[in-house]
C-alpha cells in the first residue's frame, strides 16, 4: 500500500508551497488507495510553536485534506533517532567526531559546510579526511566515557556514487567524494534533520516521498542513510519551486502574508477554489481543463504530470487590486458564480455572521429569500468578503455609497433628485410588486418624463444598493421588496453626501 506523508515544520504560518506539497501527497494517496499521514517536524524547539501547529492542522482542514492515523511529532522520536546513530557506530558505519565545536550559531552551519567543501575541493583535500574517522573503537569509547563531547558522523565510502530515480526530474547521481561525512548527532546529542527524517519515514512505513525541489540535494545523503540502516529506499518525487513574479523564490520572509494559506481563508476564498488553483501550480491534467472538482483532481492526478519548470505566482506588491495571482481570483469568482447554491449558502452565512449582518430568520422563514439574494448577487463577486461589502445593502439599511457610483449615476443628472422620488411614488402604487411590474412602471415613467430608462435604472441601483453595477435592477427591486425600494429611492443620503463632499450647498 502507498503511504505518503506531509511533514511541515511548525515555525510560522502554512506557506502555499507547503500546502501544495500536502495537496499533491493527498491526491496521490487518494488516487492509489493509499494513506496520507501528517508528521510535525518540531525538532527546532526555539522556533516551533503550538500556534503554528494549529495553523497547519486548520489549513489542511480548510483545504479538505484529511490525514490518516495519528499525527506524528518528530520531537517525540528523538531517542529513536539517537539509538539509530549509536547502532551505526557499533556497526562501524558511523564514528564519533571529537573535533572541538566552533562557536557558531545555527544560521551559519550550512554556510560553513559549503565553504569548507569549496576549500577542500580547491586544495584537493578529501572531505572525509577527518582524523577521528578511523579512530580505534576502544579509544573512541574511552574518550566518550570520560565525558569528552563528540558529534556522530556517517562514514561516506571513498569511491562510488549515490543514484536514485526521481519521478519528476529523472535519474540523479552524485559522486561520494562530493559528500562530506554526514553529521547525524550534534555534540549535545541533538539529532540532525537528515537522520530524523529517514528514521521517521522508516518507522511510518513511507513508500513515496513527495516534496519540494529544494530537498533534492538532501536526498543523496538520505539514500546513503537508508542503505546504512538496511531499509528499503522509498520512491522520490520532487516538486518544482513556486517563484515570485521576479522569478525569485517565493518566501515567507520577503513576501509576507500573500504566501500564507490562512490569508486566503481570511480574505474570502472558497476552499475548493483555492485547492483547484494550488493543484495547477506545477501540474496540469491531460485534457488541459482548469476547473476541476475534487473528484476530477483525484481521477486525473499523476506524478508523471508534474512539470519540471518552476511555477510562477503572479501578484503585484503594493497594489490592493492585484494583491494575489489573478488566476486565483478568477477561479474563486468562477466557483462562487457556478457552485451549487446549497454549498455556497453556509459560507455566506459565516461571512455575514462575522460582520454582524446575519439574522436567524435567514435560516427559517426567510431561507428561500436568502437563497434568492445570494444567487442573484454572486454573479459579479470575486470573494466571500464581497457579500458583506458590495452586498451589504441587501442585508442591512446601514450601507455605504460608492463615490464613483454617486458621481456616475446620480450627480451627473441633477433632475434625478426629482425623478427618483417620482419613481418611488409610482412604485408605491404598483400591485403586485414584481420584477416585471417594476420594470413596466419605470419604463412608463421614463417615457412620460422624456428621459432614457437607463437613467432611472442606474440611479435606482445606486440609491438602493450604493453600487454602480450589479444584477438586473428589476430583480433587485423585487428582492428588496416594495417598502425598502420606495424608502431608499426617497432617501436623500447620497445627495447630501455628494453635495457636502463637493461643497455644493
Amino acid at each position: 500500500m502507498v503511504r505518503v506523508r506531509f511533514a511541515p515544520s511548525p515555525t510560522g504560518y502554512l506557506h502555499i508551497g507547503a500546502a501544495r506539497s500536502a495537496l499533491f501527497n493527498w491526491l496521490y494517496a487518494q488516487k492509489t488507495g493509499g494513506k496520507f499521514l501528517l508528521r510535525i517536524e518540531d525538532t527546532d524547539l526555539q522556533r516551533s510553536t503550538e500556534e503554528s501547529t494549529r495553523s497547519i492542522i486548520e489549513g489542511l482542514q480548510w483545504l479538505g485534506l484529511a490525514y490518516d492515523e495519528e499525527i506524528v511529532f518528530q520531537s517525540a522520536n528523538a531517542d529513536k533517532h539517537r539509538a539509530a546513530a549509536y547502532k551505526l557506530i557499533e556497526e562501524g558505519q558511523a564514528y564519533r567526531d571529537f573535533t572541538p565545536k566552533a562557536q557558531r550559531d545555527d544560521a551559519t552551519v550550512k554556510q560553513g559546510v559549503a565553504e569548507r567543501a569549496r576549500a577542500h575541493a580547491a586544495a584537493g583535500i578529501d572531505p572525509r579526511s577527518n582524523p577521528y574517522r578511523e579512530l580505534p573503537r576502544e579509544e573512541s569509547e574511552q574518550r566518550a566515557a570520560a565525558g569528552e563531547p563528540f558529534a556522530v558522523r556517517l562514514k561516506i565510502p571513498h569511491e562510488g556514487k549515490t543514484h536514485f530515480e526521481d519521478i519528476v526530474y529523472g535519474p540523479q547521481e552524485r559522486a561520494f567524494p562530493e559528500i562530506e561525512d554526514l553529521v547525524l548527532l550534534r555534540s549535545d546529542g541533538h539529532p540532525l534533520y537528515n537522520l530524523s527524517v529517514v528514521i521517521d519515514d522508516i518507522e511510518m512505513g513511507i513508500t513515496d516521498v513527495i516534496r519540494g525541489q529544494d530537498h533534492l540535494t538532501n536526498t543523496h545523503k538520505q539514500v546513503l542513510l537508508y542503505e546504512a540502516l538496511g531499509a528499503s529506499v522509498p520512491h522520490f518525487a520532487h516538486l518544482p519551486l513556486i517563484l515570485a513574479p521576479n522569478k525569485g523564490k517565493l518566501s515567507k520572509r520577503k513576501h509576507g502574508e500573500v504566501v500564507s494559506l490562512t490569508t486566503y481563508r481570511d480574505r474570502g476564498f472558497v476552499p475548493a477554489a483555492f485547492r483547484n488553483f494550488l493543484a495547477l501550480l506545477g501540474w496540469a491534467p491531460p485534457d488541459g481543463k482548469e476547473m476541476l472538482s475534487v473528484g476530477e483532481l483525484v481521477e486525473q492526478f499523476s506524478l508523471a504530470g508534474i512539470h519540471r519548470s518552476p511555477a510562477v505566482f503572479n501578484f503585484q506588491e503594493n497594489d490592493p487590486r492585484h494583491w494575489t495571482d489573478e488566476k486565483a481570483l478568477w477561479m474563486n469568482a468562477e466557483y462562487i458564480r457556478t457552485m451549487p447554491i446549497e454549498e455556497l449558502l453556509p459560507m455566506v452565512k459565516a461571512e455575514l455572521r462575522a460582520n454582524k449582518l446575519w439574522r436567524e430568520e435567514y435560516d427559517e422563514d426567510e431561507r428561500e429569500w436568502f437563497a434568492r439574494v445570494v444567487d442573484l448577487i454572486r454573479q459579479r463577486f470575486h470573494t466571500l468578503k464581497d457579500f458583506s461589502a458590495q452586498g451589504r445593502a441587501y442585508f442591512s439599511a446601514d450601507f455605504d455609497f460608492d463615490e464613483t457610483a454617486i458621481s456616475k449615476n446620480l450627480k451627473k443628472e441633477p433632475q434625478l433628485k426629482e425623478l427618483l422620488p417620482a419613481l418611488a411614488d409610482q412604485l408605491e402604487q404598483t400591485d403586485p410588486f414584481t420584477s416585471e411590474s417594476a420594470e413596466a412602471t419605470l419604463r412608463r415613467l421614463a417615457e412620460e418624463k422624456g428621459v432614457k430608462a437607463g437613467l432611472l435604472i442606474n440611479g435606482s441601483r445606486t440609491m438602493l444598493t450604493g453600487q454602480a453595477v450589479g444584477p438586473s435592477m428589476f430583480e433587485v427591486f423585487e428582492i428588496l421588496g416594495q417598502k425598502r425600494s420606495v424608502e431608499r429611492l426617497r432617501s436623500g443620503v447620497p445627495w447630501f453626501q455628494a453635495m457636502n463632499a463637493l461643497g455644493d450647498v
